[in-house]
This record gives C-alpha cells, structure tokens and sequence, in this order.
C-alpha cells in the first residue's frame, strides 16, 4: 500500500510543530494556515503549501486539523468536502463539542469519507517533544488507519470509544486540568502571600504529593512571571464550555471546572486571553474571587 498524503491545517502553537513531526518522519505533507506566514518555517523544512483549503483536500489522503472551535472546524471541513475524493480520512485535533464531533462524523460519511475525532493533550511543550496524548473517537478501522501517523508526535495514541468520545474523553482531562491548574496556582498564592520562598515551594511541593504535571510544567513559568501560552486563558475557558455544556446534558456535577473557569474570567476580561493559564497566579495572587 502506498504511504498516505498528508495534510494538516492549522498551524499554530500545537498545530506547527506537530506537522513538523510529520516532515521529519518523511512523509508527504501539505499545510494551510488562516494567517499565511505562519506556513513559511515548514515550507523551509519541506512541506508544500496549499493556496486554500480546496488545493489541500484534492491533493491529500489523510488530513488532520488542528483549529480553534467548534465552528471554525466546521467551516474548515466544509471548504474541504467538496474537494475531496471518496474515502479521505480527516482527523481533528481541536477541542470541540462532542455533538457536533458526532454531526461531523455523520456528514463525512454521507459524504463517503471517514472522520476520527482525536482532541489531544500536553500542552505546546508536549506538541514540540511529540509526547502528547491523543482520544480517538471513529469506527475502529478508521483509528487503526490513522494510528500509526499520528504516533510521529503523540506518545500515548488511543480509541476511546465510538464517534464523539475522544471528544469526550477530552472533556474528562480538561476536568483534571483545571483541578491541577488551581491547586498549583493556589498553593504558590498562598506561598507568595506568606512570604515563602516562591523557588524553594516549588521545589520542595512539587517533589511529594502536591506535585502534578501543572507543578512541573507551570510552576517555572509563575517564578519567572513569564505569561506565554503554553495553553491560552481564551482556549481554557472555550472547553471549559464545552465541558459545562456536556455536564449539563448528562446531569454530571462538576463544580470545580466552574470555579476555575470563573476564576480565569478577568484575565480574559482584563484583555489578558492570550496569557497562559499558568497567570491564574496572578489572580488568586490578586486577590480576586468569583
């Protein structure tokens, strides 16, 4: 069987570097980006550009995305459907409602084309090492076909279930992220208000019990004051959404995911979207409340 041609759409900080996984595995791989110039660092590495989104489907047999929300994954997939040949297999990579990652599925395969929702997790920095962890949802001979792609930069690649359930898996994770988020946050909060050692906190916290992937990877950026996503505030309170919607819907209680995604509110409200989340420091540190 000859390899499969590649596309990936959306370039961003996830969507660049796993597509560069990609090309240094050797495949064949077209991209696309809303702002072009973005696409220039991985021509330079090999990687074809597509004029629009309607060149990339007719020239591609696997194409995954790795966009924003709900909405722009739709717009995106129906530039593509009509340009498409029968039998492409799409993959996306966003954070999306379940619902519509199931509408999506339906429509692909009316369409005669298959769909794999495969939300992901592990931050920018897992995306630029390739260790992500990746929810598959879809038919399982689709997420076999797909599998051994998307292990280029994901280091845990696994079906969840049926069409619509990475996304809900997705929903799960995003759940124990925001716990960990405020139980970092808070924890050095209270360490900066006490007059503690902010470094030796984290050290000596992260170390035991307390410690967590948040502690690791976030902790350096709350002692260095540095707020560059890593994962924006806009996007985490986007699935948090997401995750509230769906709660509401199976009558699920989740009131932490509701604590922090008001918590987070004036970051976003302060013009302040763009930081990591990483600055829910600054607002407990602040001392604001829901």
């Amino acid at each position: 069987m000859e390899p499969m041609r590649l596309g990936f759409v959306g370039l961003g900080v996830m969507g660049a570097p796993m597509a560069g996984h990609w090309l240094r595995a050797g495949h064949d791989v077209t991209v696309w980006n809303r702002t072009a110039e973005r696409a220039t660092p991985l021509q330079e590495q090999g990687a074809k550009v597509a004029a629009d989104l309607a060149e990339l489907a007719r020239n591609c047999d696997l194409i995954a995305l790795c966009v924003s929300r709900s909405e722009d994954v739709q717009a995106c997939l129906r530039a593509m459907i009509p340009h498409a040949r029968p039998g492409t297999l799409f993959v996306d990579h966003s954070t999306i409602a379940p619902a519509v990652a199931l509408e999506l599925h339906e429509e692909l395969q009316a369409a005669g084309m298959r769909f794999v929702d495969a939300p992901i997790t592990g931050g920018s920095m897992g995306a630029q090492a390739g260790t992500l962890t990746i929810f598959m949802g879809g038919d399982e001979a689709d997420t076999e076909a797909v599998a051994p792609y998307l292990a280029a930069y994901g280091r845990t690649v696994a079906r969840v279930g049926g069409p619509g359930q990475g996304q809900v898996m997705k929903m799960a994770n995003q759940i124990a992220v925001g716990g960990a988020l405020l139980g970092m946050a808070e924890c050095l909060a209270f360490a900066d208000r006490a007059g503690l050692d902010l470094t030796q906190t984290h050290a000596l916290i992260g170390a035991g019990a307390g410690g967590s992937w948040a502690f690791q990877n976030y902790g350096p950026k709350v002692l260095n004051q540095d707020w560059s996503p890593g994962f924006a505030v806009t996007h985490q309170r986007k699935d948090f959404g997401y995750v509230k919607e769906y709660a509401s819907k199976i009558d699920a209680n989740v009131p932490g995911t509701e604590l922090v995604d008001d918590l987070l509110r004036p970051l976003e409200e302060e013009g302040h979207g763009q930081w990591t989340t990483a600055a829910l420091f600054e607002v407990l540190r602040k001392g604001h409340t829901p």
